[in-house]
């Protein structure tokens, strides 16, 4: 065309300047791409040209989750569009046959597929694609082209699950599931998808986002208003000719480059998925096949695509049930695309795990990383776990991590967390970098928001210029979609965002590492100011994980010794294997805090029996290796093992030949074995040289004695061993979450069933019991036992439990008066103040602690000992358990029904540490062992001569048979040196990680007593023992 000045000056004089009316142009291209408004007319409308029925959709309703090559055996019955499916958790396979018109030649074709279940695509016998409303992924890319060579005719076939992305809950989200929810197929259809018209809907989707996060103070934001009207003046949404020159000026916007100071934002795709929550384990496995089958289609598409993915358990899944995408995987593995991060088995909870379970996360989680992709995980990833242990970081660095991130602290209720990027010290001073995304999410969208909220939020400004930004649809799986990738392209480098690059954990650590010199140091545990009720919900869960926690200990320790004692034992390290591996997935961080709908709790309680059922099984052919079987004659010959590194003088009960428990009272070495010698005598009353227990009618401690310095335990005019209920209301989240109002609603327990009477008085044990009812429907049985030789009274405790949002608790006013009280972690303790000075200490109102706690004074303390709780309250001198809740979301029926479990109060001269406290804490969980055999002389494999030092872990090691794997910590806070003895034929010994690689450069010091060890405070030693 030739040039016109006429006609430019006509355009000129009917091309007005827009008025500065914000508004109007904001909304104006709001409704351009709106899907609800003008979609008649507006470019959103054009997203989907033609559509074309399929040949046909019939489908096969499986209660089981089935194979595919099972599935497609089955009988197919024709369905429709509107039809439902279901009930909840049940399968539909659909089979799909469609026709791709020829007159749709040369465009990208769709199979369009929405339903409000989660769906996976199948085709020649492989899962190719996730279809998930919620997810973003309703459509499935047939060609991106026809071309006349490719086939037409094609059958697919479509795996749904009847259930959500995140299950079924009925009337929200954490609600107990629908058992009874139908599941619809909304649409199913060919269509021809527009890829012109989507790139265009992306450029104004940010532009139209940066207008309203900049808001009206920002130049920037004018800037994208602007050039966005100017794009609907040049866009004909018919007219497809006209979308170039509207994305050119978009492009040119985008353009428009940051300064070199700009924060970098590190972007890597993520797909968070709960190993079980609102769904069952077993649809786990299903969710990672959907999400990571999508993901490997966008690395395809994607070269410079990278995802993080973590969880060794979510891994060994997929390779058992789809080995083929776990080949996929393998191949973008080693092009360093798809990232295994974190090296742990799950994603587990951050505070109730013992310390060796969190061992064994991260060796049973990198050994699987460095067999199957070989190298192991370099970053710790705990998104979203509810606290973090303060002895994590010693945990991490001795399993060759270094680095940790996380986001869940910023769901802290009371208090903002100070730091995005900072060094994590731990309570033996070993330091991790720790780095907390910004955005304050594990999920972004790669929208203006994120990248906004990821500067704004960041706390270390002019400290740390990089972050990390996950995006994908997490939780309930799902992914990363084109879509986000797109938006992220868009704004690389543009002036007024963060500038963009698609980076790896690795990389992004490196960045912060380089430039560290700033960063703060926070010392002791992450604690999340939300979520207290998970240490004490769903009871039965806690009681498995530490009943569990302790028979594998003891397998462990009474393989060892049958191992080196006797030529014919095999050690059982697959079967221990297996055991292992089904606690710590009952360690995830949904699982254990009890905060999952009632069919996990039912596969965790079943999972906890199968390692219960096999373990007592290991257990006493372990037993049974160590001692000489009883000849005739010899009657019931009974032998004892004792697992812990002390010698213990306790009551033990016998196997009954009648109704009648025998009792006897045996002393048995270090780490060994005795015969049992009954002895009889007289009767007693509460009172066993130690204490000196009054109790009321109710069962309440009026008062408790400790002898020695006749100090009374209990504060005068108080009552100990006061059962209490609360309210329990919390705002939403409601298995996780209790509230300190309701310390406002507190409600003795004093109704009386039975009074307290005497059961037993003899040489070995006195014991009272009594009943007392909680409320028409609750009822609480307790034994209240005195053993001879015992510096501890014990609750034995039974509670038939039917309440709606109740809190059980149990008080001791104790006489103490100290600022802190102590509690147990993993590996060794930390002080929590038992004030409420400021608002840090005012959110630990409900606090999380293992086998004991303690409130001390000078010259005399008190210690609470439990067996399977982890909830407690010390405020000022008033020690409290926490016993059971009663949530009803996301199970209804959640702590429904009986309890058994046991605490101990603990009255004692000096410091905790002095008064072995933490040994006879052990005592408490880890009973003495009772089997028939002939034990000619007490053995003793091992003991250590210090008594701050615990001999932990006693294993066969993890690459050679013929050697141990011994692990001690120093558990008093105190620098120490001490010698670890042993009556096993030693033949060599090395210092090794906790993933058992040796470290010659520390030598081993050998002495004729044994080995001798130096250890400071909390640090935690490995050994491997080479034994003849």
């Amino acid at each position: 065309d030739s040039y016109n000045p006429r006609l430019k000056s006509f355009l000129i004089m009917y091309h007005q300047p827009v008025l500065k009316n914000r508004r109007t142009l904001l909304e104006r291209a709001e409704k351009f791409i709106s899907d609800i408004y003008f979609t008649d007319c507006n470019l959103r409308g054009r997203l989907f040209g033609d559509t074309h029925p399929l040949e046909s959709v019939s489908v096969f309703l499986s209660e089981k989750r089935i194979l595919y090559s099972e599935a497609i055996q089955q009988n197919f019955q024709l369905c429709k569009v509107g039809d439902a499916f279901g009930p909840t958790w049940w399968t539909c396979w659909f089979k799909v046959v469609l026709k791709i018109p020829e007159a749709w030649r040369g465009k990208e074709v769709h199979l369009r597929w929405e339903s409000d279940g989660e769906g996976m695509v199948w085709r020649d016998q492989q899962p190719l694609q996730g279809l998930t409303k919620e997810g973003e992924k309703t459509s499935y890319v047939l060609t991106e082209c026809l071309k006349d060579s490719e086939p037409h005719g094609i059958t697919l076939y479509v795996e749904l699950a009847c259930n959500g992305l995140f299950g079924a809950g009925k009337g929200s989200m954490i609600a107990a599931p629908d058992p009874n929810r139908k599941f619809t197929l909304q649409k199913a259809e060919l269509v021809v998808f527009n890829q012109d018209v989507r790139e265009l809907l992306t450029d104004f989707e940010m532009l139209v986002d940066i207008v309203k996060i900049l808001g009206e103070g920002e130049q920037r934001g004018f800037q994208a208003l602007f050039t966005a009207n100017e794009m609907v003046n040049l866009c004909d949404p018919a007219n497809p000719s006209s979308f170039a020159a509207a994305r050119s000026l978009a492009q040119k916007f985008f353009a428009q480059k940051n300064g070199e100071s700009q924060h970098v934002v590190h972007a890597m795709g993520h797909c968070h998925i709960d190993s079980a929550w609102l769904w069952p384990y077993e649809e786990t496995i299903r969710k990672c096949a959907r999400s990571w089958v999508t993901v490997i289609r966008l690395i395809e598409n994607n070269p410079e695509f990278v995802f993080t993915c973590s969880q060794a358990q979510q891994f060994q899944w997929v390779k058992s049930w789809y080995p083929n995408l776990f080949s996929e995987i393998k191949q973008f593995v080693q092009k360093g695309q798809f990232i295994p991060v974190g090296g742990t088995w799950v994603e587990m909870d951050g505070n109730l795990p013992s310390g060796e379970s969190m061992v064994r996360q991260f060796l049973h989680g990198q050994n699987f990383f460095k067999d199957e992709f070989a190298h192991y995980c370099k970053e710790f990833w705990l998104p979203d776990t509810f606290g973090y242990s303060a002895q994590l970081p010693q945990i991490m660095k001795g399993c060759g991590i270094s680095r940790f991130l996380t986001q869940k602290i910023s769901w802290n209720l009371v208090n903002t967390f100070p730091h995005n990027t900072f060094f994590w010290e731990g309570i033996d001073g070993t330091q991790v970098l720790t780095h907390f995304p910004p955005g304050n999410s594990y999920e972004m969208k790669g929208k203006v928001e994120d990248l906004i909220n990821t500067v704004k939020n960041n706390k270390d400004k002019g400290r740390a210029n990089h972050s990390g930004f996950l995006f994908g649809f997490g939780d309930g799986g799902g992914g990363p979609t084109q879509l986000m990738l797109d938006r992220l392209q868009r704004v690389r480098d543009t002036d007024c965002l963060p500038k963009v690059q698609m980076s790896s954990p690795d990389v992004l650590f490196s960045q912060l590492e380089s430039d560290s010199s700033l960063l703060c140091t926070w010392v002791g545990e992450l604690f999340l100011e939300l979520h207290n009720g998970t240490y004490t919900t769903q009871a039965k869960i806690k009681l498995g994980n530490r009943h569990c926690e302790a028979l594998l200990h003891d397998v462990e320790v009474a393989s060892c010794l049958a191992l080196c004692k006797t030529d014919s034992f095999k050690y059982p390290a697959c079967k221990l294997q297996e055991l292992w591996r089904l606690l710590l997935l009952n360690q995830f961080h949904d699982v254990i805090p009890g905060s999952c709908i009632e069919m996990v709790v039912e596969d965790a309680l079943k999972y906890y029996d199968e390692i219960r059922t096999t373990g007592s099984r290991l257990l006493l052919a372990a037993c049974e290796s160590l001692g000489s079987t009883p000849g005739k004659g010899a009657g019931s010959s009974m032998a004892v093992l004792n697992t812990l590194p002390w010698e213990r003088t306790e009551v033990i009960s016998l196997p009954a030949e009648d109704a009648q428990t025998r009792l006897a009272l045996v002393k048995v070495p270090s780490v060994g074995v005795a015969q049992v010698t009954e002895t009889v005598g007289g009767t007693i009353m509460m009172e066993n040289g130690l204490l000196k227990a009054t109790i009321d009618q109710t069962g309440r401690l009026m008062s408790l004695l400790l002898l020695q310095t006749n100090r009374e335990t209990i504060f005068e005019g108080c009552l100990g061993n006061q059962f209490t209920l609360f309210d329990d209301v919390p705002l939403y989240w409601d298995a996780w979450d209790v509230m300190d109002y309701h310390l406002q609603t507190r409600k003795p327990v004093i109704e009386v069933i039975e009074p307290a009477k005497v059961v037993r008085s003899g040489t070995h044990q006195g014991s009272v019991s009594f009943s007392l009812r909680i409320s028409g429907k609750s009822t609480i049985r307790q034994e209240i036992v005195l053993d001879a030789c015992c510096p501890y009274i014990k609750f034995n405790t039974q509670v038939d439990w039917e309440e709606s949002h109740k809190f059980l608790k149990v008080e001791f006013p104790v006489q103490v008066r100290s600022p802190n009280a102590t509690y147990e972690i993993q590996f060794g303790h930390l002080q929590r103040p038992t004030h409420r000075n400021t608002s840090w200490d005012w959110a630990r109102f409900e606090v999380w602690g293992h086998k004991w706690a303690d409130l001390s004074e000078h010259g005399f303390g008190v210690a609470l000992l439990n067996d399977s709780k982890y909830g407690y309250s010390i405020h000022e001198n008033i020690m409290t358990l926490s016993l059971l809740r009663a949530p009803k979301a996301p199970d209804a029926n959640a702590d429904m029904g009986h309890h058994n479990f046991t605490y101990a109060l603990m009255p004692h001269t000096g410091p905790f540490q002095d008064a072995l406290v933490i040994q006879y804490a052990y005592n408490l969980n880890f009973p003495l062992h009772v089997f028939h055999g002939v034990i000619s002389e007490p053995w003793s494999a091992f003991s250590v001569n210090s008594p701050a030092v615990i001999l932990e872990t006693v294993k066969q090691a993890e690459s050679r048979e013929n050697a141990l794997l011994i692990r001690l910590y120093e558990s008093h806070g105190s620098s120490v040196t001490t010698t670890l003895s042993t009556s096993l034929p030693l033949h060599k010994a090395w210092h090794c990680d906790l993933l058992e690689r040796p470290d010659s450069i520390i030598p081993v010091s050998k002495t004729t007593s044994g080995i001798s060890l130096t250890f400071k405070p909390f640090q935690i030693r490995s050994l491997l023992l080479i034994i003849k």
